[in-house]
């Protein structure tokens, strides 16, 4: 049965911790490295949804699943959360957070362009504004408001911040069409994403002198970023008979993580981020108002 106000609370719970996980990404890169990083939050991902599909009894599903299509399996999980990840911890390494996310953010409007070359489907008057507002938004957020000047804090950061949003974006495409349980799906991509990451953390050679403070850290992020999160997110999409108002609740994470980036590990928040992040918002926003999105990925992003 439908539940609104269980949805609500769902989708709530979803977006608070998505908000946090950008202050999480820069306390865990003070002692970890981007591959360090990726590693054990991966570990803790794939306990917690192998936790989650143990009691929802889907674990015999797994084998099943995967050996269903076992190449795609493999080509989805070592693009997502392996590479995916790795480009995203690496580009929060290089930049502010207060860059990174919103950077990061703009991956719904890649999404559109993305659909529109591999899909065939078409863009809309809609789409093109959006599109406009979002990259115009990227360029404000990634010169500080300089625009004339065109000179980047790190231009490898912003590089692999905007290449992460095509990764996820591609990732999303390749998976519209899975009919897979979702969390059997994401929990596949951790398994086969978690030995190419030890082997790469093995070759990498860096230490592991963390505190513990460090490791409570990469903890919360392989909980609230790559695993639990996800299964709220989805369980108040299941939950609603209108899924665009539970979608647009995403639309107030990027503001409150800037927040908390502010208070928590602060950081100063230009004028040209938050500039940059309501003309993302604001063409996101009116693309969704004025016609629900054609592609149905399952999944909306912080």
């Amino acid at each position: 049965m439908k539940n609104e106000k269980r949805a609500l609370g769902l989708g709530l719970a979803a977006v608070l911790l998505w908000s946090t996980v950008a202050v999480a990404f820069k306390l865990t890169l003070q002692e970890f490295t981007p591959i360090q990083m990726l590693t054990v939050a991966s570990f803790v991902s794939a306990i917690a949804l192998t936790a989650i599909c143990a009691v929802q009894g889907k674990l015999n599903q797994l084998r099943t699943t995967f050996f269903s299509n076992p190449r795609d399996y493999l080509i989805l999980g070592l693009i997502n959360p392996l590479a995916y990840y790795l480009i995203l911890f690496k580009a929060y390494d290089l930049l502010p957070a207060s860059q990174a996310q919103p950077l990061n953010y703009s991956w719904a409007i890649t999404l559109t362009l993305m659909a529109a070359l591999f899909l065939g489907q078409k863009i809309r008057l809609q789409d093109w504004i959006a599109c406009a507002l979002g990259y115009a938004g990227v360029v404000v957020i990634a010169t500080k408001g300089d625009l004339l000047a065109l000179e980047f804090d790190s231009p490898l950061g912003v590089i692999l911040a905007l290449l992460s949003t095509l990764i996820w974006a591609g990732y999303w495409i390749l998976n519209a069409k899975n009919k897979a349980d979702p969390v059997v799906g994401v929990l596949l991509g951790f398994l086969v994403a978690l030995p190419f990451a030890v082997a790469l953390s093995i070759y990498e050679g860096a230490p592991w002198q963390q505190s513990f403070h460090g490791w409570l850290a990469v903890t919360y992020v392989g909980l609230f970023e790559m695993g639990i999160t996800f299964i709220l997110w989805l369980s108040a999409l299941k939950a609603t008979d209108n899924t665009g108002r539970i979608s647009t609740l995403i639309f107030i994470s990027p503001f409150i993580s800037l927040l908390l980036l502010a208070y928590i590990i602060g950081e100063t928040i230009p004028p040209s981020t938050l500039i940059g992040l309501a003309m993302i918002v604001s063409g996101l926003i009116f693309q969704q108002v004025m016609k629900p999105s054609q592609i149905d990925l399952k999944i909306d992003k912080q």
